[in-house]
């Protein structure tokens, strides 16, 4: 039995030669434009409060603040995540849980305490400082090497120091300039070092809130579980009701006149047992679909590929499928895109009014997920109703740990997409 290798301590990890000077550089980077953005950032929130009164053009600039600040958070997570391999995860925004005006409020509101974005503006701000410390630095070394050098071009017997006015003996020239170098060399050393510390410190949420948010995500997967499977059972009760069960009952009773016919008018009783028979297979065909509709054969068989196409050839919208996947997936994350897919499917053909609709997979390797969109050129329109067929998407993307997004402004287009981990 073999184990795995022990992870490097974080501080190792930031001491590596190759972190501390890739760190170096984004110090001296940072130290140069860290100024520029923060004089946009201050910029937006003066014209935000400046400009409040003035018909409310201030909210203007404060929601471009708020998403400024995400996108300098965002930028700075991947920077550090990028530079020290964290593993950190790259969020997107904050998403309108609610339809309206009041949705986009509260959207805006959740984003401008979004811990994550603020953490990065932190993590660039305090790298912006020691940027511009290294850079002093940086000119601290070059003057060093300079008084080192000093003895071959001076012409008299002392050397001063720059901005200072004062002389040093030139036979104190090299040693005051190797001191100089050395120290100053070491110092932005330690600034790479400090940077990885602090930024891991920052950036890197504590233990207890990734704790917290582990056990918000396991909630909200079983309550997506939950819901989605007391919303399949719904369905395949209102399926059962609606479709099947008055059928069989319509045999039945065809059988049943079939039965009172057959010595008094064979003709007719044959023409009732025909038509029983055709209401028979089509119930076999309905049970099917539903059964189709819990699980899926060719699934299991052949992948996400081959069920799409059976479903896109039953669609009576017609469907641009395009699926390009290298590999498998789980069982449960190719069910859950699969039904994803489908009822997506089923509402446009339902609601949209569609001329055609566009289904595009893709097996994403950067970020181990499953991702797949469904587009229609439909009237739009479409809400997120409890106990809907939207509803039942979301539900069944949380409860395999993914994340659905539904867009459907008036006027169209309607898009379903849905990005699902591929090992969930």
């Amino acid at each position: 039995m073999t184990t795995a290798p022990p992870r490097p301590s974080p501080l190792r990890t930031v001491m590596a030669p190759r972190r501390v000077a890739a760190a170096i550089a984004h110090l001296a980077a940072l130290g140069v434009i860290g100024p520029t953005i923060f004089t946009i950032l201050f910029t937006l929130l003066g014209l935000s409060l400046g400009l409040l009164p003035v018909l409310g053009i201030g909210l203007l600039f404060f929601v471009g603040l708020v998403y400024a600040i995400f996108a300098v958070g965002w930028l700075e997570t991947a920077r550090v995540n990028g530079l020290y391999d964290f593993g950190l995860p790259l969020g997107g925004t904050r998403r309108r849980e609610r339809p309206g005006f009041t949705g986009f409020v509260r959207m805006v509101a959740a984003q401008t305490i979004d811990a994550t974005s603020w953490r990065g503006v932190a993590s660039i701000a305090i790298a912006t400082l020691l940027g511009w410390i290294t850079l002093v630095l940086f000119g601290v070394l070059a003057s060093g090497l300079v008084f080192v050098f000093a003895p071959l071009f001076g012409e008299s017997d002392t050397v001063l120091i720059a901005r200072t006015g004062i002389e040093v003996p030139i036979a104190w020239a090299v040693p005051t300039g190797l001191a100089t170098a050395v120290l100053s060399a070491a110092a932005i050393v330690g600034l790479g070092i400090l940077h990885g510390i602090i930024a891991r410190a920052v950036v890197v949420p504590s233990r207890e809130a990734q704790l917290a948010a582990a056990v918000d995500t396991s909630r909200a997967q079983r309550a997506g579980a939950v819901r989605a499977a007391d919303l399949e059972r719904t369905r395949i009760e209102r399926d059962l009701h609606d479709g099947v069960q008055p059928r069989l009952v319509s045999v039945g009773m065809t059988l049943g006149l079939a039965q009172q016919k057959i010595d008094t008018d064979p003709a007719a009783a044959k023409e009732l047992i025909a038509e029983a028979h055709t209401s028979t297979k089509a119930a076999i065909t309905e049970l099917r679909q539903l059964a189709r509709g819990i699980h899926t054969a060719v699934l299991d068989d052949r992948g996400l590929d081959a069920a799409l196409s059976a479903v896109a050839a039953m669609s009576v919208i017609p469907v641009l499928l395009d699926v390009r996947l290298d590999g498998r997936c789980s069982r449960d994350t190719e069910a859950a895109a699969y039904f994803a897919i489908a009822e997506a499917l089923t509402n446009a053909a339902k609601h949209s009014r569609a001329a055609e609709v566009r289904v595009v997979v893709r097996l994403r390797p950067d970020t181990g997920a499953l991702w797949a969109r469904v587009e229609d050129n439909g009237v739009g329109g479409a809400r997120v109703i409890p106990g809907g067929g939207l509803d039942g998407i979301v539900n069944r993307v949380v409860a395999a740990g993914g994340q659905a997004r539904i867009d459907s402004p008036v006027g169209g287009p309607t898009s379903v997409e849905v990005s699902i981990p591929c090992a969930s």
